[in-house]
């Protein structure tokens, strides 16, 4: 009997044998597909959205069903805020690290920015969008995403600056001796050596967007009720009407949501970037990401980097390369500032000149009572921030170091810290208020403990980052040497996260002031609740349109965090580029 044969192609292979080598490719590559048309369809929509015409005052709807739509905007808009925030980082940092004339400005500046309140840049950053494009949501989307990026960037930019400013003399020398540009020493020495204080500041960041998101979305501005959809207004209209089922619906979806992002992002980077840790002996466990395992047996991610992320590099090398050498054979030329160059800087001049005037003016017409209540609010404002400080240092800086030194703790921990710090104040405050009544105690205590939960992150994200990026040789020789706990304390975990540990005080004194705003007022089931606090009288002015001040306020919060910056962070930074930087 002789039997039918096979059918095949030209080639000599059966047709079905092609199927079982391409599937698993493609099943592999599927989940980065749907990820991949998933993204553009909610940019899509989000963009539809911003080009439609005006409606700050959109209904929102407290149903279950609006949730979906309302939690894309919200994650569109901080996702935009983060990317300007990183390109900010990355500019500001460098030019304040390897500019001393620069620096002695922008430093100061970011002292400043920091302490600003989300709510005191609300009226001009919304007005000035609102005003170049009065015709379009995309006015108000800009004024909401600069909010967000108003409460997410300042510590980026320390963290960024501080590992600038920490970098190893020996690296420095190699790059000297390697001749590298600018271009290549920011790409293969500087941001390396800085991705895992930024990786962790940057988790941080995008906490502390959702923590404001509520007043970012929602916010009344005199007798304008400004509102746009998304998770953080449907949160303060669920907080409004005193809807605990709607609270309990947008927090399960916010906590949802944080953990997608947790492990999507977050963890597949942090895993990505612990090569770049500063150290000659690999850690005996090295941190897992299944989600970074899939990328990189992807077959898509590599092509895609091949047609568009090389040719750009390769071109951008060339580019500095070329430029770099031009420099060093052709002499520079004195400057000379053109008439252009000086007109643009009087103009400038003459700008700030009407403002200072213009704040005078409304300076001058503060009353009594006015003048009276922003120095006691100050002086309480500043009691409660510094007391947060002391107790969030008590408990995030050993629990920092026992999690940061332990890489599967630091995987569970890390998302769980994050949900925390995710959750909005004004979303816990009705829990915290009737717990706080309960027990004995009001507004101030309630204050406290809501600074507290907004400024405590900062600290354990930061003390978190520096354990992590201690060097596994420098642990094994502890180990050799037998030091006990209290040596290692003392010789190896604070020396080395000092330097984070101080920017996680900076970003968290600066944290907490902003915290103030939400933290010493509070809207809830159609009252008003507030304690005595500069926080408080910035919030109630916003709420009535009294500018001055707002005005008065801002000022006076900038000039108290900024003087604490000058007289102990800025020399503890100092000793920390100093003494406790990890060289050889």
């Amino acid at each position: 009997m002789i039997m039918p044969r096979s059918p095949k192609t030209t080639s000599g292979v059966p047709p079905w044998g092609v199927f079982p080598a391409a599937a698993p490719s493609l099943l592999k590559d599927l989940p980065i597909l749907i990820a991949g048309l998933a993204l553009f369809y909610g940019l899509l929509t989000f963009a539809h959205y911003g080009v439609g015409p005006v409606n700050t005052q959109a209904e929102i709807h407290l149903y279950p069903g609006a949730l979906p739509k309302y939690a894309l905007f919200s994650v569109v808009r901080i996702a935009i805020a983060y990317l300007l925030s990183l390109a900010f980082t990355l500019v500001y940092g460098y030019l304040a690290a390897y500019n001393p004339k620069a620096e002695r400005i922008m430093v100061p500046l970011l002292d400043i920015l920091q302490s600003i309140p989300v709510l005191s840049f609300l009226p001009p950053v919304m007005m000035a969008m609102i005003g170049l494009f009065p015709h379009s949501q995309l006015g108000a989307e800009l004024g909401c995403i600069l909010l967000i990026l108003t409460g997410q960037v300042w510590n980026m930019t320390f963290s960024f600056y501080s590992s600038l400013k920490n970098i190893p003399r020996d690296l420095h020398e190699a790059a000297e001796i390697y001749q590298l540009n600018w271009w290549q020493r920011l790409w293969q020495m500087e941001i390396p050596y800085a991705a895992i204080g930024l990786i962790w500041n940057s988790i941080m960041s995008v906490a502390g967007a959702w923590f404001f998101l509520m007043a970012c979305e929602m916010f009344v501005l005199g007798n304008r009720d400004m509102r746009l959809p998304g998770l953080g207004s449907y949160l303060q209209t669920a907080a409004n009407a005193g809807d605990t089922r709607a609270i309990a619906w947008g927090v399960g979806l916010m906590v949802a949501i944080i953990v997608l992002i947790d492990q999507v992002v977050w963890r597949p980077v942090i895993v990505w970037a612990d090569k770049f840790k500063f150290e000659q002996v690999e850690a005996a466990v090295p941190p897992r990401s299944p989600i970074l395992d899939l990328l990189r047996h992807s077959k898509i991610i590599p092509f895609a980097a091949r047609v568009s992320i090389k040719p750009a590099r390769e071109a951008l090398n060339l580019y500095f390369a070329k430029a770099g050498t031009k420099s060093k054979v052709l002499p520079r030329k004195s400057p000379f500032t053109p008439w252009a160059w000086r007109a643009l800087m009087l103009a400038g001049l003459v700008a700030i000149a009407y403002a200072v005037v213009r704040m005078g003016q409304m300076l001058v017409a503060l009353s009594g009572p006015e003048i009276r209540g922003i120095i006691q609010g100050a002086a309480a404002t500043f009691l409660r921030v510094e007391g947060t400080l002391v107790l969030a240092g008590l408990w995030t800086i050993p629990v920092g170091v026992f999690v940061g030194m332990r890489a599967k703790l630091s995987a569970l921990v890390q998302p769980l810290a994050q949900i925390a710090a995710s959750v909005p104040a004004t979303a816990l405050f009705p829990i915290v208020l009737l717990i706080l009544i309960r027990v004995g105690g009001g507004m101030g205590i309630g204050s406290m403990a809501l600074l507290l939960l907004g400024t405590q992150w900062y600290l354990l994200f930061n003390v978190i980052a520096g354990a992590s990026a201690i060097p596994t040789d420098l642990k094994e020789v502890c180990g050799v040497f037998r030091l006990g706990n209290l040596e290692r304390w003392r010789k190896l975990f604070l020396p080395a996260i000092f330097p984070y540990l101080i920017t996680g005080f900076i970003t968290a004194s600066g944290g907490a002031w902003n915290a103030s705003i939400v933290a010493e007022y509070f809207h809830f089931q159609g009252k008003t609740l507030s304690t005595v606090g500069l926080g408080a009288v910035i919030s109630h002015a916003t709420d009535t349109g009294n500018f001055r001040v707002l005005l008065a306020a801002t000022i006076c919060m900038a000039a108290m965090v900024v003087t604490l910056n000058r007289l102990v962070w800025r020399r503890l930074y100092a000793l920390a580029s100093t003494k406790f930087k990890l060289e050889t």
